[in-house]
């Protein structure tokens, strides 16, 4: 299975930072992308990242990038995360919301089951810290119309890993302890979907 990896944002994506411009989401977001996919790699799975540029690539063609993939290989042979950090304000000031979250689209598809498998993951790897749950549909994970999650053919998940605007997530966030969990979080779901699926 192709397990394509998308991270958010580029440099030149207004706001993304945290208010004290310490943390930059398209900066993070690249470092832990590019962590899974080396990860990933190392174990023997076929994995890529989607956007290698610094600067943000528009929706449409993140997306074009994926569905090429689909096209090529089939639908059922690829997976798409795509990799964020969360805010609750502008960018401005500090605010008071934390946590850890997923987002698939509406309904119940395949990116439901991995959605699931990230929030097992999570629970684990986040011992103590906030894991932010929407069960209005019978399942942990938030449901959007978000484009990358909408638009493209194959099963997707968006991951929002803490917030850019909460001093203790950045920190934990910055952290050698943070960091290597959200990267676990990410390789051992994605394992553990592609041991259901292949």
């Amino acid at each position: 299975m192709k397990i394509l990896i998308d991270n958010g944002h580029g440099e030149n994506t207004p706001g993304k930072r945290s208010p004290d411009g310490i943390f930059r989401e398209y900066k993070y977001v690249r470092e832990i992308a590019e962590a899974v996919e080396r990860e990933l790699k190392s174990k023997g799975y076929d994995a890529e990242r989607i956007v290698r540029e610094n600067v943000d690539v528009p929706l449409a063609e993140r997306t074009r990038r994926v569905n090429e993939i689909c096209g090529r290989i089939g639908t059922s042979k690829v997976v798409l995360v795509s990799i964020h950090c969360n805010a609750a304000g502008n960018g401005t000031e500090w605010m008071n919301a934390s946590g850890w979250s997923a987002y698939t689209s509406k309904g119940m598809t395949k990116s439901d089951t991995l959605a699931e498998l990230m929030y097992k993951e999570a629970e684990r790897n986040f011992a103590g810290r906030k894991i932010r749950k929407d069960y209005s549909d019978g399942d942990a994970d938030w449901e959007e119309g978000f484009y990358i999650l909408k638009k493209t053919k194959c099963p997707a998940v968006l991951t929002e890993n803490f917030f850019m605007d909460n001093k203790q997530d950045v920190s934990y966030l910055l952290s050698l302890e943070g960091r290597n969990q959200i990267v676990k979080t990410h390789v051992d779901a994605i394992i553990k979907y592609v041991g259901q699926y292949e």
